[in-house]
């Protein structure tokens, strides 16, 4: 699969841009977590075989629908079924956790995996603020206000050389998140809004704009993303890509339909409607939206990139052209059937497939 350009000012209209995976780990109608894991990790395999770039879980909580609660788990488990893909977080919320804890769990997967992790880390918290404070009950945690320190923190716990705690009357600390760490997660910062764009770059981190539940203000963010990147030894330049909703068939028709599941997932979230299982294609059909809901769908669906294999391919073209990146993350969002199998990723490895081929 070819991976485009090395460098975002050199990204042309026939450069074909690098692909990557991010995985909420659906769970439809029907199925069990276990067997939603068991598909997300078939997938992860079937992304490595296709040469895709990264492979990266999100995190969310108290949600019928998505079993990623915690990412730092299904990265260790993907690093057992994957050999050359990179694995991480799209993210870590931040503010759920201690960043010590964080540094630990990350340090723990890059030995399991040396110089394939990665770390994406968000402020948002992922969920409510009843799991917001569940999540807070065993200590302190990160305060969203302490979050560009806690970033920091972070990646100096998690790197060889650890970090020095300096106490008020001159005593020192030292701190390593594993004994002997012989490298460290990259630690990309996560965010669809100016703040999370300037920040990445006064801190010289790379960037990815979560393009594929907010859409506006992509361009804004990412110009003041690259205007204000604070250049490092380490980090010389800007680096950043942008998430995007994707789903290939064979036909239009069906494309078309395999997006309908989590089209309508988005719109009952949107529309304060209860949240469910990821209904499938033949119970949206059953079950026609509302004036509302499709109204929600219909704005949704400009955003997606829905089709078959050449004419979506050639849309990612465009799109990685005009903003200047050089890879996409897809958020494989094929629904299923209710005659395929529970344990298969069928309609999201089918859109891995055909687009690897198509690029």
């Amino acid at each position: 699969m070819p991976s485009g350009s090395c460098v975002a000012p050199g990204v042309t209209e026939t450069a074909s841009p690098a692909l990557s995976v991010l995985d909420l780990v659906p769970v439809r109608t029907g199925q069990t977590s276990s067997q939603a894991i068991a598909a997300s990790m078939t997938l992860a395999r079937r992304a490595d075989e296709l040469g895709y770039r990264r492979y990266w879980f999100a995190e969310h909580h108290n949600m019928p629908a998505v079993a990623s609660t915690t990412p730092a788990v299904l990265i260790a488990a993907a690093i057992g079924v994957t050999e050359r893909i990179r694995v991480g977080s799209g993210g870590v919320m931040l503010p759920n956790h201690a960043p010590l804890i964080v540094a630990e769990q990350f340090a723990a997967l890059e030995a399991m995996a040396p110089g394939r992790v990665d770390l994406g880390i968000g402020r948002a918290p992922g969920s409510d603020q009843v799991i917001s404070q569940l999540l807070r009950r065993s200590g302190a945690t990160s305060e969203v206000e302490r979050f560009p320190e806690h970033i920091t923190d972070i990646m100096s716990l998690a790197s060889p050389e650890g970090a020095t705690v300096r106490f008020v009357n001159g005593g020192e600390y030292n701190v390593h998140a594993t004994p002997a760490a012989s490298g460290s997660p990259d630690v990309w910062l996560l965010g669809s809004s100016d703040y999370s764009a300037q920040l990445a770059a006064q801190l010289g981190l790379p960037y990815v704009f979560a393009n594929h539940f907010a859409g506006d203000g992509l361009e804004r963010a990412m110009a003041l993303y690259r205007d204000q990147f604070t250049a490092s030894e380490a980090r010389p330049a800007p680096r950043s890509f942008v998430t995007a909703n994707v789903v290939v068939a064979p036909t239009d028709d069906e494309a078309h339909e395999r997006a309908l599941p989590q089209l309508r997932q988005f719109a009952r979230l949107r529309s304060n409607k209860p949240m469910r299982p990821i209904e499938t294609i033949d119970e949206v059909l059953a079950n026609p939206s509302d004036a509302l809901e499709q109204s929600l769908i219909d704005q949704n669906k400009q955003r997606w990139f829905i089709g078959t294999p050449d004419a979506v391919a050639g849309q990612l073209r465009e799109f990685g052209a005009k903003h200047q990146v050089e890879e996409i993350m897809l958020g494989a969002s094929s629904g299923s059937y209710e005659n395929e199998s529970p344990e298969s990723p069928a309609g999201r490895a089918q859109t891995l497939e055909l687009l690897a081929a198509a690029m």
